[in-house]
């Protein structure tokens, strides 16, 4: 089995505004820093999406690639790669686990380069990606831009 890298923090929001930021892949340019560019190439019966496009500059690591998301019901969200031109794989997931007032997400993540990197140097790059969203998506969700989100686009 392969190696992966896991953290966790706390949010001071519900698993469901957590999982809407998550989930609303059009906007992970404006608060992921190294997505450029996301598109749902198509969702699921719950429209929910399944296959996503991303373009990705993470310094050293650029890449456009399509990855495959499976959702476990509301709080669990994990992806694998479909294509790529730089990565091998790169599986992951979110879970949320209600924490008192807020929510506990664990981001699990395992990248493995079509180039030969050693395998402490890709675990540190693993923590770097970890943590930057990690980062990202608290303050996303805890600035109450996703409500402001929301409600624009409920008014579309």
């Amino acid at each position: 089995m392969a190696e992966h890298t896991s953290s966790s923090i706390t949010i001071e929001a519900a698993p469901a505004d957590v999982m809407g930021v998550i989930a609303d892949f059009a906007r992970y340019p404006e608060w992921t820093g190294e997505v450029k560019e996301a598109e749902v190439l198509s969702t699921d019966a719950e429209n929910r999406a399944e296959r996503v496009r991303l373009v990705l500059d993470a310094g050293a690591i650029k890449d456009d690639h399509t990855l495959e998301y499976t959702w476990t019901g509301a709080n669990q969200v994990s992806w694998t790669l479909v294509k790529s031109q730089m990565l091998r794989d790169l599986d992951g997931s979110y879970t949320l686990v209600p924490a008192g007032a807020g929510t506990e997400v664990t981001y699990r993540l395992t990248v493995d380069v079509k180039i030969p990197m050693l395998g402490m140097i890709k675990r540190k790059a693993e923590k770097v990606i970890i943590d930057r969203a990690l980062a990202g998506l608290k303050k996303r969700v805890e600035s109450g831009a996703a409500a402001s989100d929301a409600a624009s686009l409920s008014k579309d």
